[in-house]
């Protein structure tokens, strides 16, 4: 065993609990209400009192096996059976199976009147009969006020308060006992009843500039600590719904797997990877800057890969969404078709702030998607205030992560103001933050989209322009000019003289090449006209040079033969007995 799963692991010393059943309650008591003992469950006329004791006793039944009884002092039982069924619960099919016995007890000043020593006594037996004939482990008391109304004297009151739950306690009976608020100063009409109870729950019904809010909030618990706060909760068809924001720690995992935007150039802001599975990510800025366009890429890519994704739309219809995300080449129809992408669309309006954060969490843990996308989270502002929507969306990102879901926020920014805040004051709980802007220049409005930061990941510091094409969201090269980046026409026109000036410098150099080429021509020409003069006078002083070698070589000949002929008469005069010359003489 792990020293976590040890830690988790309750104490001896723990104070024994029942659990409740009711969403996000046991999460804030702990584990559920005092097992054998009293709570008490105060509130004002439609704050949802009887349903609490209701829903305590079928989760009960139901879920965790714990029979119960439910004692109503006002309500009838064909009343009781009736408004029941309205939030899912038949109690018909449980009384049938022996699971929960009702009971109705008519309290009038005829039955109950002070006369000497006031007891309960009839009113115990009562209860014993109804918890032998189920063998009940849970008992709910509506209301305590009918019960002691009759009774003017505060001290036989009190006496019979502490000597009820005493008794209760004595049967070691898991008691619910509600009691009517008609003063924001008091708990309870006698201001007795929270004093001998161990635990305190009070149910708040407020209207708030038109829109309707559940509070609840446990006043205390003695031997067990429990969450202080003011927690909202809502009642639908399927009973009570509480929202803790305690309840969730920061010990989700943190994946290292990436997930496409949808976008190439996108994801080559952040790394050529995208984002982070289960991360947050918020997308902000004026009005028309592409933040529904971006949302819509990350969907379509999500859903080629297979994956389901949920959309959250507070200003638009599924059908418009549909329709003008063709328009940038988007088709989302095939993927609804396919049941991997599901809308829902409401304005906060319909329920208040609590409403919105209930029905998010029924449907995303109905359908289990990969892809959250909530557009926009600034129209829940119009239903609460910004503290109470930041806690709404701080509960919702926490919930996200404990799922490993993906979830995209958009944000719309008001003109004029700061456009690095959010309006709805939750930058600081997104993993990812992408700013779209409209910058205008040259009397133009152009679309720039930069990343102001992505948790774990390298990014991209540069502002890149994009524009929302047949073909989908573009993000053009980062274009500088002399005063900074520039967009629209005057990136154009910027392009423009650039090319005028390349296309010169290109013209330029062409002209050079053929002047160039031409002088090469001349003097390969002056070459070839050289070489010819050359050829001609090497081929005369070769001619020269080869008569005056044949020159030479006659001479010598000539010259040879006089000397042969010399010797010749020279022998020949021997051979007399003189010379030539005397032979002259």
């Amino acid at each position: 065993m792990t020293q976590k799963q040890k830690a988790r692991q309750p104490s001896s010393k723990t104070l024994p609990k029942a659990s409740t059943g009711i969403q996000g309650l046991d999460e804030i008591t702990g584990g559920g209400l005092p097992n054998g003992r009293p709570t008490l469950v105060s509130g004002g006329a439609g704050s949802g009192k009887t349903l609490f004791g209701l829903e305590f006793l079928v989760r009960g039944a139901t879920q965790y096996n714990e029979p119960g009884v439910f004692m109503s002092f006002e309500e009838t039982i064909p009343d009781l059976t009736q408004n029941a069924a309205s939030l899912g619960f038949d109690l018909d099919r449980l009384v049938a199976e022996k699971k929960l016995f009702l009971d109705h007890v008519h309290i009038s000043r005829s039955e109950i009147a002070e006369t000497g020593e006031y007891d309960l006594d009839g009113l115990f037996i009562r209860i014993a009969d109804a918890v032998q004939r189920v063998g009940a482990r849970r008992i709910v008391l509506d209301t305590i006020e009918a019960l002691f109304g009759e009774m003017p004297n505060p001290g036989i009151l009190r006496a019979e308060i502490r000597r009820l739950f005493d008794w209760l306690k004595q049967k070691k009976l898991t008691t619910v006992i509600t009691a009517e608020r008609d003063r924001p100063d008091k708990l309870t009409r006698h201001g007795i009843e929270e004093f001998v109870s161990d635990c305190v729950i009070v149910l708040d019904h407020r209207i708030r500039e038109e829109i309707s809010t559940r509070r609840l909030r446990v006043v205390k618990y003695r031997g067990s600590t429990h969450g202080t706060n003011e927690y909202p909760f809502l009642i639908d068809e399927h009973g009570i719904s509480v929202l803790p924001i305690s309840s969730l720690g920061l010990d989700h995992a943190a994946s290292a797997i990436r997930v496409s935007t949808g976008i190439d150039r996108l994801d080559g802001m952040m790394g050529g990877k995208g984002f982070y599975q289960g991360s947050s990510i918020l997308l902000s800025g004026t009005s028309g800057t592409g933040k529904t366009s971006v949302a819509a890429h990350f969907v379509d890519a999500a859903c080629r890969r297979g994956e389901r994704c949920l959309y959250f739309a507070f200003e638009e219809s599924p059908r418009q969404v549909v329709r003008n995300m063709r328009s940038i080449g988007i088709d989302l129809e095939p993927w609804v078709r396919k049941g991997l992408l599901q809308f829902h669309a409401a304005r906060p309006t319909y329920g208040g702030i609590e409403e919105v954060l209930l029905v998010t969490h029924k449907h995303i843990s109905s359908f289990q998607p990969s892809i959250v996308v909530v557009d926009p989270i600034t129209n829940l502002l119009m239903v609460s205030t910004l503290n109470e929507v930041r806690s709404m969306l701080t509960r919702l990102v926490d919930f996200l992560k404990t799922k490993e879901i993906t979830a995209i926020f958009t944000s719309l920014t008001a003109a004029g103001g700061s456009l690095e805040a959010s309006e709805a004051d939750v930058s600081s709980l997104m993993d990812t933050w992408l700013l779209l802007k409209a910058i205008e220049v040259g009397g133009e409005r152009n679309r720039a989209l930069y990343v102001l930061k992505s948790r774990g990941m390298e990014h991209s510091n540069q502002i890149r322009e994009f524009v929302l094409t047949n073909d989908g969201l573009r993000m053009l090269d980062v274009y500088l000019g002399p005063e900074g980046v520039l967009t629209g026409s005057a990136r154009v026109s910027q392009e423009m003289r650039e090319k005028a000036v390349v296309t010169f410098r290109q013209q330029e150099q062409e002209t050079r090449r053929r002047e160039l080429e031409r002088k090469r021509q001349i003097f390969e020409a002056r070459m070839t006209m050289l070489r010819a003069e050359f050829e001609v006078e090497e081929e005369t002083i070769q001619q020269s040079i080869s008569e005056s070698k044949l020159l030479a070589e006659e001479v010598l000949q000539d010259r040879g033969q006089m000397v042969r002929s010399r010797e010749a008469d020279t022998s020949a005069y021997k051979k007399v007995g003189g010379t030539p010359a005397a032979r002259k003489r």
